[in-house]
């Protein structure tokens, strides 16, 4: 554990550096003011090394699961337009939603914010957000080859085992809807992170509002995976 703590710490401050992202609304190129310097998301690279982390025991498993859902490999030269489709369709889907899509390299991350997902205080969807999720969900269906990594983040109020508990509540209340409207449960991988990876800094209200949020992270299946 504490190896992958390191891990990710040192993940968190590369892309503190360089990360940038896209308006919602516009679908524009951006750096947030407030997290001018620390990035927006900061969860792919987190999500890598938690993934790459896993035992083999683990991943072997999910091949298999895999392979017994009928889910294979994205070619290999067609990598990078399959997510490039997908990554559109997630745009043009999400507009005026409140949730962010990140583009790194091949991965796509999905930021959404507590206070849009959550009812307050708590892990439950909010229901209003449904409609959100389905229309995610539609575009998930459609681009199979994909791994879905739900993480859960939170601001640092409170103690260190509360915001461990809530971040791994709220990203399997995600996963678990995903479930219920047909997504193929091996692709779904859930984990919390707590108040580990802020995004933003948690001596304001601005920042502690945007570090509490769930990520999905879309990662193609290649043949290495």
């Amino acid at each position: 554990m504490k190896k992958l703590l390191v891990i990710i710490s040192i993940v968190s401050l590369s892309f503190i550096s360089g990360c940038e992202t896209f308006d919602p609304y516009t679908g524009e190129q951006k750096t947030s003011n407030t997290a001018k310097g620390a990035g927006i998301g900061a969860g792919i690279g987190v999500v890598l090394a938690y993934l790459s982390n896993k035992d083999e025991s683990s991943k072997t498993r999910k091949r298999k699961m895999l392979q017994a859902a009928g889910i294979g490999a994205i070619a290999g030269g067609g990598i990078g337009y399959y997510m490039d489709s997908q990554e559109a369709k997630l745009r043009k889907t999400l507009r005026d939603s409140g949730v962010s899509v990140e583009r790194d390299g091949d991965n796509i991350n999905l930021i959404m914010p507590g206070n849009i997902t959550f009812v307050t205080a708590g892990h439950d969807l909010n229901a209003d957000f449904y409609e959100v999720l389905d229309s995610v969900i539609i575009v998930l269906q459609e681009f199979e080859k994909t791994i879905i990594v739900s993480a859960g983040h939170t601001d640092s109020r409170g103690s260190d085992d509360y915001n461990q508990a809530l971040s791994e509540r709220r990203a399997n209340s995600v996963s678990k809807y995903l479930l219920t409207k047909g997504v193929v449960e091996a692709r779904i991988d859930s984990v919390g992170f707590g108040e580990r990876t802020p995004i933003a800094d948690n001596s304001t209200g601005e920042g502690r509002s945007l570090n509490r949020r769930v990520e999905l992270s879309l990662i193609p299946i290649t043949e290495d995976s």
